[in-house]
């Protein structure tokens, strides 16, 4: 009963925290609604405000879990913000073409992304577990899941319901993993039907902080075999990073989204 007590507090803090935030920032708009915001391809005014609510929601509420998976959740939240505004005039997808890139002496704002992030992951991940073989690999969990779910994010939609789904079975660990896992989908949850009806969008941002939340909670509640389960499943994926983006592009949409959603 504490342990299902400590998830719904978790799950509910996460979502308050992150329709509160994503609120304040609709109507402070710092800087101006025109940073905030972009056109969607039905000239649609899409805000960006809940990739930062959601990022700072889901920091707050894995610090309380576990502060290094909170620093974790926050960095990758940093990191997906820096692309959201030094690489939003940049049509390179993946990370193989911002590898590319830096090969050519280019440091683009993908590759400050991709070695922040794994540096964060990295680091949480030593923190979390005690064995070096299993810090690598909760390592290599956190940043991998944090790329996957922005690797994901293509249409309305879709970034949020892949972490519902996939911090679902999450809930059935005990202790810290299943915290964490419902702090993840409380953001989620609140960011979904604004997400969907093309009025707000998590951008990199809010991506990267939530599957990296995710990372976190697999790191602190597997065994040593779910954590190498997770780290192949996880690398491969990103590896593979443009055919994951094609699969979730092609799933089926309904007229008012069909298009392209603004975070591609």
């Amino acid at each position: 009963m504490i342990d299902k007590a400590r998830r719904t507090g978790a799950f509910v803090l996460a979502a308050v925290l992150t329709r509160a935030g994503t609120a304040a920032l609709r109507a402070a708009a710092p800087g101006g609604r025109a940073r905030w915001e972009r056109k969607n391809h039905a000239g649609r005014a899409v805000g960006l405000y809940a990739g930062p609510a959601s990022a700072l929601a889901v920091a707050v509420g894995a610090g309380r879990v576990r502060p290094a998976a909170g620093l974790a959740v926050l960095a990758a939240g940093a990191c997906g913000a820096y692309d959201d505004v030094a690489g939003a005039g940049d049509p390179r997808r993946g990370f193989r073409a911002h590898l590319a890139a830096l090969r050519d002496g280019e440091v683009t704002s993908g590759a400050v992304k991709l070695f922040g992030v794994s540096a964060a992951g990295l680091a949480a991940g030593a923190l979390l577990r005690e064995r070096p073989l299993d810090k690598v690999l909760a390592g290599a969990v956190i940043a991998s899941a944090a790329h996957c779910v922005n690797l994901v994010d293509v249409r309305p939609g879709r970034a949020a319901a892949a972490v519902l789904a996939l911090g679902a079975p999450g809930l059935l660990r005990e202790g810290a993993g299943a915290e964490l896992a419902a702090t993840a989908l409380g953001a989620a949850a609140a960011v979904l039907p604004d997400d969907l009806g093309e009025r707000t969008m998590l951008g990199d941002t809010g991506a990267h902080a939530l599957g990296a939340a995710l990372g976190t909670a697999v790191a602190a509640g597997s065994g040593r075999a779910g954590l190498v389960a997770h780290a192949v499943a996880l690398v491969a994926a990103t590896v593979w990073g443009e055919r994951v983006s094609a699969v979730a592009r092609a799933g089926r949409r309904s007229p008012a989204t069909t298009g392209t959603h603004p975070c591609e």
